[in-house]
């Protein structure tokens, strides 16, 4: 695989795209998705993983909230993962992720993921380049299994906002009430560590590509909106799903 690099992919939508008609495709492919989730909850033979990966302020909560907003509460499950708790961390690092794997006939988003154990666990230096490696096969293996062996589709969405909007976004939960409730005192501290992210995660992309990511423009919603709904509307057709029959006694 050639290496992504992040500085040299654009963050917004191409120029002359037009955004009302984008948003307008954009809500009839959540009308489909929310269509095949009901086919696919009925058939029960598949299962989706969503992983929403991406800097502070990138967008994670509000593209979930805009993506699944159609979709049948009972056939969705949005798991948001924080810092590991003490029980959590007694055990090896996917224990607690394994428990939130789909079932089939439902869509499972993760809002981070995994991935944060070989992301800001290195960029603090708390784990070494050993650990990453192993904590990389680990991944890679996980993966393989969740897809071979529970019919499970993984989709790995990194949402590739600037440097810039960051800072304004983050600015902006400082000053506008609605968006107070966001701020973190520690989020700008970890902005100063931007040029180190962005190396771990190419080197993510790198190490974990055997189920491809998507590096999502994130400076725009609408933008971001879409290609995210694109993906997983085509991802849930290629299923190919059929509603079961009658039931034989």
């Amino acid at each position: 695989m050639e290496k992504i690099v992040l500085k040299k992919l654009a963050t917004r939508a191409p120029k002359g795209l037009d955004k009302e008609k984008t948003k307008k495709l954009t809500k009839t492919m959540l009308e489909e998705i929310d269509n095949l989730q009901n086919l696919m909850y009925a058939e029960n033979k598949h299962s989706l993983l969503v992983i929403i990966q991406g800097m502070d302020a990138s967008g994670k909560d509000g593209l979930i909230k805009d993506v699944f907003t159609a979709v049948n509460p009972q056939g969705i499950m949005v798991k948001s993962w924080k810092a590991p708790t003490s029980e959590e961390l007694v055990h090896d690092f996917l224990w607690r992720i394994h428990q939130y794997v789909p079932v089939k006939g439902m869509i499972y988003v993760h809002n981070r993921s995994h991935y944060e154990d070989v992301l800001i666990t290195r960029v603090h230096g708390w784990i070494d380049e050993l650990t990453a490696k192993k904590r990389f096969e680990a991944i890679n293996h996980f993966e393989s299994m969740l897809t071979a062996n529970n019919n499970t589709t993984i989709l790995k969405f990194y949402l590739h906002i600037s440097h810039e909007e960051q800072l304004l976004r983050l600015e902006e939960r400082m000053q506008i009430p609605e968006k107070m409730w966001k701020y973190n005192e520690n989020d700008l501290k970890e902005s100063e560590l931007w040029d180190t992210y962005m190396n771990y995660y190419e080197d993510a992309f790198v190490n974990c590509n055997r189920i491809p990511w998507h590096i999502i423009p994130a400076d725009q919603n609408w933008y971001k909106n879409y290609l995210v709904a694109k993906k997983i509307s085509e991802t849930l057709k290629s299923f190919k799903m059929k509603f079961p029959g009658l039931k034989k006694a």
